[in-house]
């Protein structure tokens, strides 16, 4: 039993989904989907830095899937234009994948910050074409990027920098991450390796000076694969992504196989035993993001590890 004391829980559940607001005859699959989405979406725990309580938010990376209505976590017929404002009604933060495919705009970003529900916080991924594309104006790129973003001010919770797998630490990369993080100074931003060769504790040290988060995966145990580390760089904000841990189909070069994977209870039990509540008290501020999307998955796994924290406290405040 780990000695958690004054867990906060936050409920934003939808109000035409709660089971009161429903008659009988019309539940069916409103009530599966109101089992989907009522779960905690704000835990906080003491936090040994001297700062508090440690506000721990868990989310999934993307909303608009329309596989999630078949699978029952997005009711029957439901339109994209209306999924960011349901699954707002479950969880407290979103990591925008829109980011990754197309260049931040801030009219775009402002239409949907409006139209999502108030309490609802971003991380927001950067643009594919500056880690992964390395276009040659990849500079100016970063510069619509930070223009761009600046839409969501204050519910920016952070910038996701992705790194691809073949992105080892050679003197070429370090030179082009050190002025990537020089050129996004002044932004919230957390990295996020996939090759091991950067779990070093001089580039730890590196981030925690920039004051740069260093994300937690969670990933299959494959060689070469960055692992999973309890490291905090910046104790203003710990950042973990769950993508699953589907051996086989990690290397297959198909999206819906990579992520297909369903964590257990007793995984992500043993995950906030091992590494959640030392990095939570350590930090200020922590954010979990489930990127296992195929069939609902993630908003279900995300629920679960919700739930298991709220056990494992002693105190429960709904």
């Amino acid at each position: 039993m780990l000695e958690w004391s004054g867990v906060l829980i936050h409920c934003f559940l939808l109000k035409h989904l709660e089971q009161d607001d429903v008659a009988p005859e019309a539940r069916g699959a409103e009530t599966a989907m109101n089992d989907n989405m009522q779960s905690l979406k704000k835990i906080s725990v003491p936090s040994a830095n001297g700062h508090g309580n440690c506000e721990v938010m868990v989310g999934t990376s993307g909303y608009s899937y329309l596989e999630w209505i078949d699978s029952g976590f997005y009711p029957p017929e439901t339109k994209s234009s209306e999924m960011l404002g349901l699954y707002g009604g479950c969880f407290p933060i979103v990591e925008l994948n829109y980011t990754w495919y197309q260049m931040a705009r801030g009219d775009a970003l402002s239409r949907m910050a409006d139209a999502a529900p108030p309490h609802l916080l971003f991380s927001a991924k950067l643009t594919r074409t500056i880690t992964h594309e390395r276009v040659e104006d990849w500079r100016e790129q970063v510069k619509l990027y930070r223009h761009g973003i600046t839409s969501l001010k204050k519910r920016l919770l952070s910038i996701l920098v992705q790194l691809p797998p073949d992105f080892d630490r050679t003197i070429n990369n370090r030179c082009f991450l050190a002025e990537l993080l020089d050129r996004l100074h002044g932004l919230p931003v957390a990295v996020e390796f996939r090759h091991r060769s950067w779990a070093v504790d001089a580039v730890f040290s590196e981030l925690e000076r920039r004051e740069v988060s260093l994300v937690t995966v969670d990933e299959p145990d494959l060689p070469g694969l960055f692992p999973t580390l309890d490291v905090v760089t910046n104790p203003a904000l710990f950042y973990v992504r769950f993508h699953g841990r589907n051996i086989q189909g990690w290397r297959s070069g198909n999206m819906q196989k990579k992520f297909d994977y369903d964590y257990n209870e007793g995984e992500l039990q043993q995950w906030y035993e091992q590494y959640l509540s030392s990095m939570a008290h350590r930090s200020d501020r922590g954010i979990i993001f489930f990127n296992n999307h195929v069939r609902s998955q993630a908003p279900r796994n995300a629920r679960l590890l919700s739930s298991l924290i709220a056990e494992n406290g002693e105190r429960l405040v709904a």
